[in-house]
């Protein structure tokens, strides 16, 4: 994700695109002037009217959007009032919301360790059963005491 100042930059130039395209459609789609001293009448048809006032709603959509998306941009950007000891300060308050964040995960790690072994254990045995149960002459072995 991009910065603010390169964001703002970003839909500046689309507002810029937004104005440039509406004027190629005005010119487009527009209807001849009449001047005075002339014959030729420039009439439109009903489906050219109707195309040109989509364009109107479309264009008229697009940049006030846009012009709201930079005013939103300008908004969040940094002011003059926010001096150095204000974002030093700022900065410190992140530091230590981050130490206590890598004590926790540190916390939650070891305490996963410790979990992982009794797992493994608990698997460690578990196998052993399985070989155990699958060689029922040595059980009966362990079980009978030698005589001597």
């Amino acid at each position: 994700m991009a910065d603010r100042l390169t964001q703002l930059q970003d839909t500046i130039n689309q507002q810029a695109e937004h104005f440039c395209n509406s004027i190629g459609i005005l010119q487009q789609f527009s209807t001849p002037s009449k001047f005075p001293g002339f014959d030729r009448t420039g009439s439109q048809t009903p489906q050219q009217q109707q195309n040109q006032e989509d364009y109107a709603m479309l264009f008229a959509t697009l940049i006030s959007r846009c012009a709201k998306d930079i005013d939103t941009l300008i908004e969040s950007l940094p002011s003059e009032e926010s001096s150095t000891e204000l974002q030093v300060q700022s900065l410190r308050r992140l530091e230590a919301e981050n130490k206590e964040a890598a004590e926790q995960l540190e916390e939650v790690v070891r305490q996963g360790e410790i979990l992982l072994e009794k797992i493994q254990g608990a698997l460690s045995d578990i196998a052993q059963c399985q070989l155990d149960m699958q060689n029922p002459a040595l059980i009966l072995n362990k079980d009978v005491k030698p005589i001597l």
